[in-house]
């Protein structure tokens, strides 16, 4: 009899909470660049430091969740986003700042590493990390819509994610103190030593290049619209609540196609068609560019994200390198909003652009070749003892249902 499906929900909000931070990156910089005395190179940096932060704080705490324990991690974590989120929203201090969003960014990072290694211990993450992406993409959405309406400054974005943080605490009661499936003592001895290395140090190398291109441009976003398509902050807040809700329908689409077509083909595939969106995004002079080149490139960015995380949580059902992977995009996504001002800034966004999707062209070839090689490893059958605590198999289920570390770079 196979096991019913329940929903994480407390995990699904933890990686609402974690992930937020890289989904609102063109507002925050946009708006420390616009509310405090600093350039846009000074403004993506700290942005940068932020992401810095959060993807340090994966690499540290990948194999202490279950030592340390999922619920006071997770509550570590939310603490020090809201200290650090909401300290800087409440400053106007430059060095506070800075000091509150690298705080913030570490607290985003171990709630994200509490949350991937959760949902890569669970026999269905890829149902789990869409539907936690499915949540990070709304959440986003509203903020984007809400954010123009409540006057300029720096402390909007910032205030919003140590609120997020805050309302997700009650739920860290329900998390129990371990969160990594159950071994039987045959799995022990090997229980140290993380499988697969091969495939996932070539996806742990592959996926900071992923993450710097999509945050390159997400990170320059809102200064394309104002800048070059001389749009509003409304028209822009509004197209990126559009192309979130764009995102949603790519992100039911990965859902439900499932691992019918595969990983490859949705990370190979995908991967080159965004190159080609951050393309038009980066050239787009008007509102019908700009809106076309943000929402495609928001439908297929979860999509791929989507199976990127699956793959990278089927090679070590302990779930460590789903938070390595992970932890090594928001290495790329913490570079994203630094390099693409300083393309933007010496060489225009047209040939930013350009770069960018270059770059993502060459880096789908290795992806995709992990994928492939992932899809082709032998599944073995573990027998469990009558009187032991039944775990499903999680290399027998992936067969049957299989799937992002969000994160990284988040986004």
């Amino acid at each position: 009899m196979s096991a019913p499906r329940t929903t994480p929900w407390p995990l699904l909000a933890l990686f609402t909470a974690g992930y937020l931070a890289p989904y609102l990156l063109p507002t925050t910089v946009g708006r420390l660049d616009a509310g405090l005395p600093l350039s846009a190179t000074q403004a993506g940096a700290i942005g940068s430091a932020l992401l810095l932060s959060s993807a340090a704080a994966g690499f540290l705490l990948a194999s202490k969740v279950d030592r340390v324990g999922a619920r006071a991690l997770a509550r570590a974590g939310l603490a020090l986003a809201v200290l650090g989120y909401g300290g800087a929203a409440l400053t106007s201090l430059v060095p506070a700042v800075v000091v509150g969003a690298i705080l913030g960014g570490f607290g985003s990072g171990t709630v994200t590493a509490v949350a991937a290694t959760g949902i890569a211990g669970r026999p269905d993450p890829h149902r789990a990390s869409t539907l936690g992406l499915l949540g990070v993409s709304a959440l986003a959405g509203a903020i984007y819509l809400t954010i123009p309406h409540l006057g300029a400054g720096h402390g909007q974005p910032l205030a919003a994610l140590a609120l997020t943080a805050l309302a997700v605490w009650p739920l860290t009661g329900r998390l129990s103190a371990r969160t990594a499936p159950v071994r039987t003592p045959a799995d022990r001895p090997t229980a140290n030593g993380l499988p697969h290395r091969r495939l996932g140090l070539v996806l742990a190398a592959a996926m900071p290049c992923w993450s710097l291109a999509q945050n390159a441009l997400w990170g320059v976003s809102g200064r394309i619209g104002l800048v070059q398509a001389h749009l509003t902050e409304a028209a822009v807040g509004a197209i990126f609540a559009v192309a979130l809700g764009a995102g949603l329908l790519g992100t039911f689409g990965a859902g439900a196609l499932g691992p019918r077509i595969g990983r490859a083909l949705p990370i190979g595939a995908g991967t080159a068609l965004i190159a080609v969106c951050i393309a038009v995004s980066a050239r787009a002079t008007d509102l019908r560019g700009f809106a076309l080149g943000e929402i495609a490139w928001n439908l297929l960015y979860p999509i791929v994200l989507s199976y990127v995380i699956g793959l990278a949580a089927s090679l070590d059902p302990r779930g460590r390198w789903a938070v390595l992977v992970g932890s090594a995009a928001s290495l790329g996504t913490a570079a994203g909003p630094l390099t693409g001002s300083v393309l933007s800034a010496r060489a225009g966004f047209p040939v930013m652009g350009a770069v960018l999707a270059a770059g993502l062209l060459a880096i789908s070839v290795p992806l995709t070749a992990v994928a492939l090689r992932a899809g082709r490893r032998p599944h073995p059958v573990v027998e469990i003892p009558l009187e032991a605590r039944a775990v499903p198999d999680r290399h027998a289920y992936d067969t049957a249902y299989e799937n992002s570390y969000a994160s990284t770079s988040a986004r």
